[in-house]
């Protein structure tokens, strides 16, 4: 199990909907990877946002707690953190959220898992319930907050021949490469790109 003990999580960062479970819309048990897009280098934030502090807790805790429970393996994308198993970006470094996806479908097809369950080191809070909102036979990701996603292993291969051409780095285009299915979200999540979208989460 690539599971990590993180610190307690405010509960007001967790949302839970419904209760989660290892079934797939169709009712079908898997086995789902959670996978946290965490490469970036923070640009716009100014700091190393996975570590800016909510709470009393770093923002990449709040984001371990809301996921794991959701998902039966966890590994951080792009970069080490704790007891949490780092994967790294493929085929390379520093090509963003695709890099993430795809050293991450890579591991979830060795480890056999169905599925991997996306979430980046960014956006709170997490609906309790992504498995239940996103999964199915295709791929899923949210219509706003497009890095939560949900990708069968099959997209793995499809994955690595995208980006072996240079030009196809672009995240929606991917999407519309994939024929990812887009779903509503069912709360407002935020996107703490910048300090000051930090201050708005936290109502400051």
């Amino acid at each position: 199990m690539l599971m990590a003990q993180s610190e307690p999580c405010p509960v007001k960062f967790i949302i839970s909907l419904k209760p989660c479970g290892r079934c797939n819309n169709l009712g079908v048990d898997m086995r789902i990877l959670g996978a946290i897009l965490a490469g970036g280098q923070s640009r716009r934030f100014g700091r190393d946002k996975a570590e800016a502090v909510i709470d009393g807790v770093a923002m990449l805790d709040h984001v371990i707690a809301g996921l794991s429970p959701q998902v039966d393996g966890l590994v951080v994308c792009g970069r080490d953190w704790k007891r949490v198993m780092r994967v790294d970006d493929r085929p390379a470094a520093d090509m963003g959220p695709l890099g993430g996806l795809n050293g991450a479908l890579t591991h979830a097809r060795e480890g056999k898992f169905d599925a991997v369950m996306t979430v980046p080191v960014d956006v709170l809070p997490l609906p309790g319930n992504l498995v239940e909102l996103l999964s199915g036979t295709d791929a899923s990701v949210f219509a706003e907050q497009h890095l939560i996603g949900y990708w069968p292993v099959r997209f793995g291969e499809m994955l690595d021949l995208y980006l072996a051409t240079p030009r196809n780095g672009a995240f929606r285009g991917w999407l519309d490469h994939a024929v990812a299915r887009k779903i509503e979200e069912p709360l407002r999540m935020h996107n703490m790109n910048a300090p000051a979208d930090l201050k708005t989460f936290l109502g400051e």
